[in-house]
């Protein structure tokens, strides 16, 4: 049986969340991990599980919870969700309306979840992530699998350009972020399980593994796991960052 009731990855976009929310659904035992909460809008929740909003909300906030919850799980005695640092506040804005017992914004996600587990995330260059995301953004597409498919496009092919204060933007609002994230686990009494991207990149199977057993699951189960995604950084990544450390002179 597994130690935890439920985990969260707690992140930030371009982090790698998307590599390692496949991997552990792929397990078949670890729930299945995704944005369940994204925007910070309880319309849009109830527009993403398909409910219709009634007259109260309260009823609402149930009925998106327990639609998350189950999707979350996947079948599986594992709750997983990732939570990006944007919609974090609204977030807790809403549990503490289910929860109003609990004290703390830990204790609000534990009454909603059971034991949880905290993964922190990170990805240390900053610039590759910022660039990685307005690069994203400009040609639309987000993820592709190892053989080359495209997974997840959100527009109209477009030839990337450099965008220095986009860059720059994205730069300090993930700086931003992290600095948020440690703030909240200190607060919180928390000490996550952290995981850098550059170690997910490098062996995402022993991550997997590594999750796997601080869950309490089988971690021998990572080793039959197939790479759901591959790395869309490119030359054009590289002349970016170059171009924007002479721009902003970074080292």
């Amino acid at each position: 049986m597994p130690v935890y009731d439920a985990y969260v990855i707690c992140t930030s976009p371009r982090s790698g969340s998307t590599l390692l929310c496949k991997l552990l659904s792929a397990t078949g035992v670890a729930g299945r991990p995704g944005s369940h909460f994204h925007e910070p809008s309880l319309d849009a929740w109830l527009d993403y599980y398909g409910l219709e909003s009634g007259p109260c909300e309260m009823e609402n906030l149930k009925a998106v919870f327990d639609a998350a919850r189950a999707k979350g799980r996947g079948g599986t005695d594992v709750f997983g969700l990732r939570l990006q640092r944007h919609s974090f506040d609204f977030f807790q804005q809403e549990l503490a309306l289910l929860h109003p017992e609990a004290q703390s914004d830990r204790g609000r996600m534990e009454a909603a979840f059971g034991r949880v587990l905290f993964v922190h995330l990170t990805r240390a260059d900053k610039l590759e992530q910022a660039i990685s995301f307005v690069k994203a953004q400009q040609t639309g597409l987000w993820h592709k699998a190892p053989d080359g498919r495209e997974l997840e496009r959100l527009s109209a092919p477009r030839e990337p350009v450099y965008d220095g204060p986009a860059i720059k933007a994205e730069h300090d609002r993930y700086e931003a972020f992290d600095r948020d994230w440690i703030e909240w686990f200190a607060a919180q009494g928390v000490d996550p399980l952290t995981i850098t991207y550059d170690t997910l990149s490098e062996d995402p199977l022993r991550v997997l593994a590594e999750v796997l057993t601080k869950l309490g699951l089988d971690g021998d189960l990572a080793k039959d796991v197939e790479l759901p995604v591959a790395k869309l950084a490119d030359e054009t990544n590289r002349d970016w960052a170059e171009h924007f450390r002479q721009e902003y002179a970074t080292g």
